[in-house]
């Protein structure tokens, strides 16, 4: 594996294995192995710069200089939290860039989808072991601070779900194009999904299972396998899958699934955050700034800090304004098309679609990979359109 390849996806695991932790270095961390990454790319590739225009990249740019401009003319409600949502997004431009120039290798995107599909299998196993076992500590070792939810490294059942939506069609596709290891990315795929049923995320079930069943339908319609080895490999995904998912039990997401009101809270959220994009519908209240201008707009007193909005589209149309969401509903559109064309990227619009109830954006490291799987399918569009 070449080496910047290898500090790319080094950069993207240590950013997931250490997002329990709670202090701001791993994101410090973070984002100096992204600006690496980003320098290699600049001297070694003399079209790095070419291959930005490109939707995703212009619209990370566009981002990055909205929430610099909120920052130098003071149009945000707190300083300190959109300086550091602006170099959050200066920090995904340059990963997408430097992502972008490592993947015009044919051989190096192969190699990334199949190193992510195994990082992933392996903290899907952990996590779901975890998960039944440790009592809410990291690794078994380290304290998190609750008893439940806390899925490996990721504290959250929605973050990891969204994290495993994004990884789970690559190892289904894996699965169904491979020749000689069909059974052991259908195992890897059934343990992710496992996972994502002990996390009992409602939303993530829900995609998990629709990507279940798209991919197969998709690789089967646009002629990417025989539709002989598609059932034949569809069968060893189905028994992989009921013995995983016998194992971690359907008990607690079923629950989850049948409660009378799923949306409580996340509805009044939004109302409070459609008042506030009513009364700054063009420039926003500053990228971050979205905890802080909340309390004005509360309209539940829940007794707790209200962290973000629980919906990543309003609570980007908040802090950037309704130009800023509709730049990145350009991207999701975008990722539709290219999704479609690779079938592997189809995670990516997972990814958006979860953006309506939670917050996949929200962390720099979680978001990092959708942007990086945006940058592997800019790639992948771009020499087919070359050999066209």
């Amino acid at each position: 594996m070449p080496r910047p390849l290898v500090l790319l996806t080094a950069v993207l695991f240590f950013g997931i294995l250490t997002l329990w932790v709670p202090a701001y270095w791993p994101v410090a961390v973070f984002h100096i192995g992204v600006f690496v990454v980003f320098g290699i790319a600049l001297f070694t590739d003399a079209e790095a710069g070419r291959k930005l225009f490109s939707l995703p990249g212009v619209a990370l740019a566009i981002a990055a200089c909205i929430g610099g401009w909120q920052v130098a003319f003071h149009r945000t409600a707190s300083q300190f939290e959109t300086s550091l949502a602006a170099l959050s997004w200066l920090a995904l431009f340059a990963l997408y860039a430097g992502a972008r120039s490592l993947f015009d290798d044919s051989q190096a995107r192969s190699l990334f989808r199949k190193s992510i599909v195994w990082f992933t299998f392996l903290v899907s196993v952990e996590a779901t072991l975890q998960t039944f076992t440790s009592e809410g500590k990291v690794f078994w070792i380290f304290p998190s601070g609750y008893t439940s939810d806390v899925m490996g490294p990721i504290l959250y059942r929605n973050h990891y779900a969204a994290w495993i939506e994004l990884v789970f069609p690559v190892a289904l596709f894996e699965a169904l194009r491979s020749r000689r290891n069909t059974l052991l990315y259908a195992g890897m795929a059934a343990a992710m999904y496992a996972s994502v049923i002990a996390s009992a995320s409602r939303a993530g079930t829900i995609l998990c299972t629709a990507e279940l069943i798209l991919i197969p339908l998709l690789v089967t319609l646009r002629g990417m396998a025989p539709r002989r080895d598609v059932g034949s490999v569809l069968a060893k995904i189905a028994a992989a899958f009921a013995g995983f998912t016998a194992v971690v039990g359907w008990g607690t997401i079923w629950n989850r699934l049948m409660e009378p009101d799923p949306y409580f809270l996340r509805r009044e959220f939004m109302i409070s955050s459609l008042n506030m994009i009513r009364d700054r519908p063009w420039f926003g209240w500053g990228l971050g700034s979205w905890p802080i201008v909340y309390p004005a707009y509360a309209i539940i007193d829940l007794g707790v800090f209200a962290n973000r909005a629980h919906n990543q589209w309003l609570e980007w149309a908040s802090d950037g304004g309704i130009p800023f969401a509709l730049l990145f509903v350009a991207v999701a559109l975008w990722s539709i098309w290219a999704g479609y064309r690779s079938v592997w990227g189809l995670g990516v619009i997972a990814v958006f679609l979860h953006g309506i109830v939670d917050y996949p954006f929200s962390r720099p490291p979680l978001a990092a990979w959708p942007i990086v799987m945006l940058a592997l399918m800019a790639a992948q569009v771009s020499k087919e359109r070359a050999s066209e």
